[in-house]
């Protein structure tokens, strides 16, 4: 178990749903991490040598962040819609969509990640109270330059992609069936889908993660206060107790690497002093770049 005392509160913002951090090297003085609060409709931006965090309100919320290859900004994925988002000094600007998945009313997307071909990796939920999904209503997609298509289905809450160091194992879960998928990832897409790991809510359900450079898959434990990291046949090999029970995020950032920044949510978790706080820890591993899509 990794020492709570190296834990660092980098931000003690009360985030209603903080989800999505994004490491942007090139941001900033020595990098920045961008992150979103979903249900307080806002993009948040940490940057790392100075330690502030300012942010934005938006007119929808947003869900994820992904930077474009081309260096113009980012893809956004809004509760509704995908679209092309600039960040400058004077905060968020929309400058252009994408052709977006038919979801049923009332679902919105939730969490993505791109591989090493510049694929963009993205789900989908119908939120309740309390961030329950509903069985079944949310799906995985994956979007190719402009060619998009949904790839798997019957999800309750459609979280965390994650990808292998390597490149040929896509990790996605679902948070509500407390379940941990594992996909063979090539060329031609997705297969071999399998469990990979099973929670019984004891210690939380699995929400959004992360792989570091040696292949531990870091996963967020929602209601379970604690980010744990698992080795790729499915064997726990760390955990992280954070002061704050619903961990939404997590993801690898700083000048080096070296740091492992957490988001949590302070929805419904009035008594819980750091609830919504962004953390941070150095927790002996490394992680990998994250990588642009292709645009």
């Amino acid at each position: 178990m990794v020492d709570g005392s190296m834990i660092q509160c980098a931000w003690s913002g009360r985030a209603r749903l903080g989800e999505g951090p994004l490491w942007c090297p090139v941001r900033g003085e020595a990098g920045q991490l961008l992150f979103v609060d979903i249900l307080g409709r806002s993009l948040h931006e940490h940057d790392f040598a100075s330690g502030r965090t300012r942010h934005w309100t938006l007119d929808e919320a947003c869900c994820w962040l992904v930077p474009r290859d081309d260096g113009d900004g980012f893809i956004a994925g809004l509760a509704s819609r995908l679209v092309h988002l600039r960040l400058d000094e004077d905060g968020p600007n929309i400058v252009g969509g994408w052709t977006t998945p038919d979801e049923p009313e009332g679902n919105r997307f939730n969490d993505a990640a791109v591989d090493d071909r510049g694929r963009l990796w993205f789900g989908s939920m119908k939120e309740r109270e309390g961030g329950k999904g509903e069985p079944g209503r949310g799906a995985l997609y994956c979007l190719d330059g402009t060619k998009l298509r949904r790839v798997d289905d019957g999800y309750g809450v459609a979280n965390g992609p994650a990808i292998s160091p390597d490149g040929r194992t896509l990790y996605h879960s679902d948070t509500a069936a407390g379940l941990v998928y594992a996909f063979d990832l090539s060329l031609d897409g997705l297969s071999g889908k399998r469990e990979h790991l099973r929670f019984d809510g004891t210690q939380g359900l699995p929400d959004g993660m992360t792989c570091d450079a040696e292949g531990g898959l870091w996963i967020a434990h929602w209601g379970g206060g604690r980010v744990s990291r698992f080795l790729p046949e499915g064997t726990l090999s760390e955990t992280l107790i954070l002061p704050a029970s619903r961990v939404t995020s997590c993801t690898f950032g700083g000048p080096e690497l070296d740091q492992l920044f957490i988001t949590t949510a302070a929805d419904g978790r009035d008594q819980e002093a750091l609830a919504g706080s962004l953390f941070r820890v150095k927790p002996g591993v490394r992680g990998l770049p994250s990588p642009a899509f292709k645009a």
